[in-house]
C-alpha cells in the first residue's frame, strides 16, 4: 500500500530524506516548509534547502506563517494525507495539526532519544564528547521531542569529525530509517516504545554566547567546542585585540614545559598550528578565520601576521 505523505522539513538535514521519499512508493502529496528568510553574508531573501528541492517537482509547497491558520489547515485537509513526516521543520506543531493525517505524524530526530530532545542535537552531543550518537523515529506529540520512539539507528562519533560532517551521515542514516519505517507502516501497525523520562536531556539552541572558549578545562573539551560548533557559530576567542574563530583543531599530550603555562597560553607558533596550554594537554589549532575573512590554515595565517609563543588568547 502506497502511503500519501506529507513532508515537514526546512533546512539541508531534511532533504535527503526528501529525496529518499520521493524515490520510495510512497506520494508525497505537499511540501510544508518555513517562509524564506534573509540568509548568508548578504542576507538576501532565500528559500531553505528543502523548498529548493522540492521546487522543480508538481506537487503544492505550502509556507504557512501561523499552523493555526485556517486557510492552512484546511489545505491540509483537502490533501488527506496518511502520514506526516517531520524532518528538521524548525517549529512546534499544535494539536490540531498533528491530528490531520489518518495515521499520524512520525519525526526523524538526530539523537539516540531520550538523550538530547530539542533543536541542536547533534552539536550538543559533539561537545558534551558523546562517542555514539544516531537517529530516533519517534510518533509526534504535543511535548517537544517526547513522543513513543518506533525505530532507531546507532552510530560512532568521529574523535576528528565536525557537527557538519556528522549531521550529513546523520541525515542520510535517517533518510533510510523513515523508509523502511513506511514502508512497515504501509504494512501493518508500528509497535513504539515511550521514552524514559528519567534520562532526558535538552539540547538548546545554539547561540553566539557558545563562541567563548574557556581554555582552564582538558584540551578534549576545547576540541569538542570547535568542532562542535563548526560550521556556525564557531568556537572563538581573541589574540592581540583581534576575534579569531577556530575551525580545525587536535588534542596533543603536553609538551615539556607547556604543562606550567597559563591556560591560553600559545606555548608553540607555527609552522602549521598553534599549540595551546589548557587545564590538561594541548589544543593544537590547525584551521582558523578572522573576521571579515575567509577561513585560513595556521600556516597561511602567520604568512602575514606576527603570533609569538608566550602570547595568550582571552575572551
Amino acid at each position: 500500500m502506497a502511503l500519501r505523505v506529507l513532508f515537514f522539513g526546512t533546512p539541508a538535514f531534511a532533504t535527503p530524506t526528501l529525496a529518499r521519499l520521493f524515490e520510495s512508493a510512497h506520494q508525497v502529496v505537499a511540501v510544508v516548509t518555513q517562509p524564506d528568510r534573509r540568509r548568508g553574508r548578504g542576507q538576501r531573501v532565500m528559500p531553505g534547502a528543502v523548498k529548493a528541492l522540492a521546487s522543480g517537482r508538481a506537487l503544492p509547497i505550502l509556507q504557512p506563517e501561523r499552523l493555526r491558520d485556517e486557510s492552512f489547515l484546511g489545505a491540509v485537509r483537502d490533501l488527506a494525507p496518511d502520514v506526516g513526516v517531520v524532518a528538521a521543520y524548525g517549529r512546534l506543531l499544535p494539536q490540531v495539526l498533528l491530528d490531520l493525517p489518518a495515521r499520524g505524524m512520525l519525526n526523524v530526530h538526530a539523537s539516540l532519544l531520550p538523550r538530547w530532545r530539542g533543536a541542536a542535537p547533534v552539536h550538543r552531543a559533539m561537545i558534551a564528547g558523546d562517542a555514539v550518537t544516531g537517529v530516533t523515529i519517534m510518533r509526534v506529540v504535543l511535548a517537544l521531542d517526547a513522543g513513543p520512539m518506533v525505530d532507531r539507528v546507532s552510530t560512532a562519533i568521529d574523535p576528528r569529525e565536525t557537527s557538519e560532517a556528522l549531521e550529513a551521515r546523520l541525515a542520510d542514516l535517517g533518510a533510510d530509517l523513515l523508509a523502511a519505517t513506511l514502508d512497515r507502516l504501509a504494512a501493518g501497525s508500528l509497535a513504539a516504545e515511550p521514552q524514559d523520562e528519567t534520562l532526558v536531556t535538552y539540547a538548546k539552541r545554539l547561540e553566539r554566547a557558545d563562541s567563548q572558549v574557556d581554555w582552564a578545562r582538558p584540551a578534549v573539551a576545547v576540541h569538542n567546542q570547535i568542532r562542535g560548533l563548526h560550521p556556525w557559530p564557531l568556537a572563538a576567542a581573541r589574540l592581540q585585540g583581534r576575534r579569531v574563530m577556530f575551525h580545525r583543531s587536535e588534542v596533543t599530550s603536553s609538551a615539556a614545559g607547556a604543562t606550567a603555562a597559563p591556560p591560553g597560553t600559545i606555548v608553540r607558533a607555527g609552522p602549521d598550528a598553534l599549540d595551546v596550554a589548557t587545564e590538561r594537554d594541548i589544543v593544537s589549532i590547525r584551521e582558523v578565520q578572522l573576521e571579515g575573512k575567509k577561513p585560513v590554515t595556521v600556516g597561511a595565517l602567520l604568512n602575514g601576521w606576527t603570533i609569538l609563543s608566550g602570547e595568550r588568547f582571552e575572551a
